[in-house]
């Protein structure tokens, strides 16, 4: 057997992504690992409900040997088989984030034997996790570029502190994935700029509408702006409001930004603050926001050739994943400086499935 390679899950972020990002590289490359100090910074140190789905969610995708894998529990073993397609549960019974369950499974589902449905159950749109929205309309696309799709079903909306969503994803398996260049030198500016939001529980959806026409007042009068509301008519047991702005930039890429509503704070005025931080991002040269940065690095290690990536401040999550990356696979990540903005650089493994066939 592979000797079993030690994981400190204090470092740097020392938080989930540690465990995320370990157990996907796990499964994908078949390297057995055991993850020690699992959060252990954190005020409630070990497995919360969402982290623990998730490593029992791959383990099971991939028939894995998972000892340690308790609530509270600080030290795992993870001893991955082949990654197989089929139908799969992962139900948190919590509001803990879907998302977060998507980022762990989806790399793995991509390097399965056949097509992977993934039925999610917990928060959709929670606090400290991206949105589900966010993972539509933003993540998704950006992980076209690297010949990567999925669908995805919204069953039903979640939120703190019950949860009870539930997100379907359908994922069919591919050879490899291609390196990528997120870099917009020669021309730049979104096509238009999307603002969506929504209400949920007894608050009436003219909040929803005032924090979009607050980030709208923000918004540069030269960019068309589209703009959807809604209120949650499934959901009435919590109070819950979040926004979500979006734009394709023209090169192939969707930067985006998105917030949670925040207790008695006006609705428009915190539309005002979004629609502001949104304008940074757009006013900047930059192909990649902070949330999708970190979510690229795993993709970028696994892909056949250079991807290049243009983006911010370096997020402790990317250097977090950079850091699991270069442990797990040996990759090397390259951040180069641009000003107050930064290219991060990898020439990936050109990780094969052959779990499939090249016609599958």
């Amino acid at each position: 057997m592979t000797e079993i390679l030690d994981i400190d899950g204090s470092v740097l972020e020392g938080g989930g992504q540690i465990l995320r990002n370990s157990i996907s590289l796990s499964a994908i490359l078949g390297i057995p690992v055991r993850v020690k100090n699992i959060r252990a910074g954190r005020k409630s140190p070990g497995l919360a409900a969402q982290h623990l789905k998730g490593i029992q969610l791959v383990a099971e995708m991939c028939q894995a040997k998972l000892s340690g894998a308790h609530i509270g529990s600080t030290d795992i073993q993870f001893i991955p088989g082949k990654i197989r397609g089929g139908q799969y549960l992962a139900d948190i019974q919590t509001a803990g984030s879907v998302s977060l369950l998507l980022q762990v499974a989806l790399p793995c589902a991509l390097m399965a034997d056949s097509p992977v449905i993934l039925d999610l159950k917990g928060g959709t749109n929670v606090d400290m996790a991206p949105q589900i929205d966010y993972m539509n309309e933003i993540f998704r696309e950006n992980l076209k570029n690297f010949g990567a799709k999925y669908s995805w079903k919204l069953i039903k909306r979640g939120y703190f502190p019950r949860g009870g969503g539930h997100v379907q994803v359908t994922v069919n398996p591919i050879q490899s994935l291609n390196g990528v260049t997120f870099h917009d030198q020669l021309y730049r500016g979104p096509l238009f700029v999307n603002i969506w939001s929504f209400v949920a529980g007894k608050l009436p959806v003219k909040i929803a509408y005032e924090m979009a026409n607050g980030a709208k007042d923000k918004i540069d009068m030269n960019y068309p702006v589209y703009i959807s509301c809604i209120k949650d008519q499934q959901y009435v047991r919590n109070n819950c409001s979040g926004i979500l702005l979006w734009s394709p930039i023209g090169n192939g890429t969707v930067i985006g930004i998105d917030a949670l509503g925040k207790g008695p704070t006006d609705a428009f005025e915190a539309g005002q603050k979004i629609g502001t931080d949104f304008m940074k991002l757009l006013n900047s040269s930059v192909s990649l926001d902070s949330h999708a940065q970190d979510q690229m690095i795993i993709y970028m290690c696994l892909a056949n050739g250079k991807s290049m990536v243009h983006t911010g401040e370096i997020t402790l999550h990317t250097k977090t994943a950079i850091h699991i990356a270069e442990t797990i696979a040996k990759t090397k990540f390259t951040i180069r400086p641009d000003g107050d903005e930064n290219f991060i650089e990898c020439n990936g493994l050109g990780f094969c499935n052959k779990n499939i066939s090249i016609n599958n």
